[in-house]
């Protein structure tokens, strides 16, 4: 570890979650103060104890605008000015159009499209202000492939968010803030362990070229990789991690 991350505070939502805890401590072990957010405040504070005094939890609902803008001034006042924002907080839908219901899809894109944007929104003023800010998005692999086994809500937030990303990202280009995303495919998580049948799932990894399944830990590298000095030149890309599952 380069430990590039010194004196830098990085949110990441969903931290309570496997890709999300991933990319905690392999941001923690760059010396980036964390502040992990997540709607679980037991299992939360019990993950940031289990990575060190350099882990922060902040319970709230970032679909909740009010509550996301006050974790988000309690986390600039209590650790300092966010540098790095990962809006990874997310919920899986396999309903397609016709079984989803509107208050499904009003969930699933409050929590997969709305808690980015409210977020990012009150990210960017300070990071454009201070010339320097790194924005990841985590996006899908649904939103190219309209959805293997993902459902349509979920697919068409995953396209917004894709959107979302690029907006972001030719806005405050100039202000030294990059905005990108991660379009992973069949983490070992639980939308894959548990809310797919052990049918699919094998169908799945016939499919994937490299055979098998992407670690959280793949996961989390890509993050660290947009966050690093050199990458600084790369924004409105949104990076494929997919075992060779889709190429574009």
């Amino acid at each position: 570890m380069s430990g590039f991350g010194q004196g830098k505070v990085a949110l990441v939502t969903g931290a309570a979650g496997t890709m999300g805890l991933a990319t905690a401590k392999i941001l923690a072990a760059e010396g980036f103060t964390i502040a992990m957010a997540d709607i679980d405040v037991v299992r939360l504070k019990s993950l940031a104890a289990g990575i060190g005094p350099a882990a922060h939890a902040y319970a709230f609902d970032v679909s909740d605008p009010q509550a996301a803008e006050q974790a988000f001034t309690a986390i600039e006042r209590e650790l300092g000015r966010v540098a790095v924002l990962v809006n990874n907080a997310g919920i899986l839908s396999n309903n397609k159009a016709v079984e989803t219901s509107p208050a499904e899809w009003r969930k699933v894109m409050s929590i997969n499209l709305d808690g980015a944007f409210f977020l990012s929104r009150l990210a960017l003023p300070g990071m454009k202000a201070r010339k320097f800010g790194r924005i990841v998005n985590t996006c899908s692999l649904a939103m190219k492939s309209g959805g293997l086994t993902a459902g349509t809500a979920y697919t068409t937030s995953k396209g917004a968010l894709q959107a979302l990303t690029f907006s972001l990202a030719r806005e405050s280009a100039a202000f030294g803030v990059t905005v990108n995303g991660i379009a992973p495919a069949y983490v070992k998580t639980p939308m894959v362990t548990e809310q797919l049948t052990e049918e699919q799932r094998q169908a799945l990894l016939k499919q994937i070229p490299v055979g098998r399944f992407c670690e959280p830990e793949e996961f989390a590298h890509c993050v660290r990789f947009f966050l690093e000095p050199l990458s600084g030149f790369i924004t409105g890309e949104i990076l494929d991690l997919n075992g060779g599952l889709h190429f574009d």
